[in-house]
């Protein structure tokens, strides 16, 4: 019997493993996550940290904008809509400015931390 240490969710459990035949186990350990592949210009997710762009909390869907680029917003106006695991969430606006640019259209899946749109 051979006991072992695993960790799921960041919580360790031990265990016991016995095989049947009295032959020892044998256990691969996983390979240290390498970094994922850069993303190619076609499918790049604009910068955010660049442009000062407000990001996606989490990921979802736009399911609508509220608004055009060179729209005047006030703090607080709803931008857009994200849907995430079946609820609607305004992204709001973070100051008073004009809409310069809108990064994201209705429909369209996004990743968290994406850029949707930039208040100038």
């Amino acid at each position: 019997m051979s006991k072992y240490k695993i960790t799921i969710n960041g919580k360790e459990y031990e265990m016991d493993v016995e095989l049947m035949d009295g032959s020892a186990p044998s256990v691969k350990t996983p390979a240290k996550a390498s970094k994922p592949a850069p993303v190619s210009a076609s499918k790049a997710v604009p910068s955010a940290a660049s442009a000062g762009a407000t990001v996606s909390p989490m990921p979802g869907t736009i399911l609508k904008v509220n608004v055009k680029e060179g729209d005047s917003v006030k703090a607080g106006d709803s931008v857009v809509i994200l849907e995430a695991m079946k609820m609607e969430n305004d992204i709001t606006s973070p100051k008073d400015g004009v809409v310069k640019k809108l990064f994201v259209s209705e429909k369209q899946a996004v990743a968290k931390g994406e850029a949707l749109f930039e208040v100038e």
